[in-house]
């Protein structure tokens, strides 16, 4: 009895061995099984056969109650077995689909990361807390501050007026520096959140400002102010393009102070000349005084302010020149710089000198070698001269402009040193300023020259 009774007791190992066969083997489990069941029937009988032999005493039916006991336990492995084998078949059947699902889900994931957006960068530390007041900027200090390309460590208390852009998430100022240069300002401060709404936007701030580089800085924003930009006008027709201005070349100076050349030339130009009045506005004569081929022009802009001061001498006068004839213009003055006269005046001591007051036709006689003068007054808008040959021929030396002290009307002073002997003819011709054929009146002097 006791070998039977082993022989179901090794049925367990058989068991656990199916416990641990792996899922993927269920063939070689059930065989196992057969096999173990197998040999617990073929033990069992054998052991029954045995007893037989060995003890004839004992009773027939303990062989079969022995057998049957063994294959009751034979009978339960089976259906442990079978069962464990179900569950391995389950998990087998189970697994592709958990290997599709994680495929799929691969796949997914796949699909989302191409079509999600990149993670958004984290907040950029913003300055909410403004700094203490500083000293103001002065003038010198925003002269560099709107220069570009200098001014880097410039800093204090100001304000600055441009357009607002974004730059790199943050506000930014574009300000026009003085020479038509922008300078970027970034603005920072409790209202950086609120600036970027104002796009595009003339801004005004004012707060601190530092100008850590020669091209930009920072702008700590105290108060800002924003003005929408104007809705875009429809542009107008092209006009006629103005001729730029430039600077007259030696060749082209010279034909603006030439008589009767140069008309309608317009450009920059240093003219040297002297300073004369017709009425309320001052005039500068540059070539032939005294003469019907004289050439002057009015000077105006506010560079013509305090010349009165000035009259009577030669200046250098530089801005735009106009001719609008052969005989001047005008010049927007920008500069007026004193000279010393080209000219130098003649002595008159010891010289005998014939004066002749105002307009009184009649004769005269000099002597040869000294000099008479003739003092006419002049009117507002016209000049007295004389034609140029009779200039060169009773040797004109100066058409002085002389103005009236008290307010007056001026007058010109014709200083004459007649070089050679004999009688001539001179008229005098009161004529307007800027056209010497348009004569008011005139007179004529005989002059009798004696050796």
């Amino acid at each position: 009895m006791a070998k039977p009774r082993s022989g179901a007791k090794k049925a367990t190992p058989a068991a656990k061995k199916v416990k641990s066969t792996k899922p993927g083997v269920l063939k070689t489990a059930s065989k196992s099984v057969a096999k173990a069941a197998a040999k617990l029937v073929t033990k069992a009988t054998g052991s029954a056969k045995a007893e037989k032999k060995a003890s004839a005493v004992k009773k027939k039916s303990e062989p079969a109650a022995a057998v049957k006991k063994a294959a009751t336990q034979v009978k339960e492995v089976a259906v442990k077995a079978a069962t464990k084998v179900k569950e391995i078949a389950k998990g087998k059947e189970a697994a592709p689909k958990g290997k599709e699902s994680s495929a799929k889900g691969r796949e997914a994931a796949a699909r989302a990361e191409i079509v999600m957006p990149p993670q958004a960068e984290k907040p950029r530390p913003r300055a909410t807390k403004l700094p203490p007041l500083a000293e103001p900027l002065n003038k010198r200090d925003m002269e560099q501050l709107l220069t570009a390309g200098a001014g880097r460590g410039v800093v204090g208390e100001g304000s600055l007026k441009g357009r607002l852009t974004v730059l790199d998430g943050l506000p930014c100022l574009v300000v026009v520096g003085r020479d038509k240069r922008e300078l970027n300002f970034i603005l920072q401060g409790p209202d950086q959140e609120v600036l970027p709404a104002y796009l595009d936007h003339k801004v005004s701030v004012s707060g601190l400002i530092k100008k850590t580089t020669n091209y930009g800085g920072t702008v700590d924003v105290r108060k800002f102010s924003a003005k929408k930009p104007e809705a875009e006008a429809p542009e107008p027709e092209p006009a006629e393009a103005e001729p730029r201005l430039r600077y007259l070349s030696p060749g082209e100076v010279s034909q603006v102070i030439s008589a009767g050349m140069g008309a309608g030339m317009k450009g920059f130009a240093a003219l040297r000349g002297n300073l004369e009045m017709t009425g309320e506005e001052f005039v500068l004569v540059v070539s032939n005084g005294g003469t019907r081929q004289q050439v002057s022009f009015i000077l105006e802009g506010k560079g013509a302010k305090g010349l009165r001061k000035f009259l009577g001498q030669t200046l250098s006068v530089t801005g735009v020149v106009d001719k609008s004839s052969g005989w001047g213009g005008r010049i927007d003055v920008e500069n007026v710089e004193p000279r010393p006269s080209e000219l130098r005046p003649i002595s008159r001591e010891g010289l005998e000198t014939v004066q002749v007051e105002g307009e009184q036709p009649g004769s005269i006689e000099v002597r040869l070698n000294h000099a008479f003068t003739v003092r006419l007054q002049e009117q507002p808008g016209f000049t007295w001269a004389i034609e140029p040959t009779a200039a060169k021929r009773v040797g004109l030396r100066e058409a002085n402009f002389e103005p009236s002290s008290d307010g007056g009307p001026a007058t010109r002073e014709f200083f004459f040193t007649p070089r050679n002997p004999g009688s001539s003819e001179v008229e005098f011709f009161l004529a307007k300023a800027f056209n010497p054929g348009q004569v008011e009146r005139s007179f004529k002097l005989n002059v009798t020259v004696k050796p």
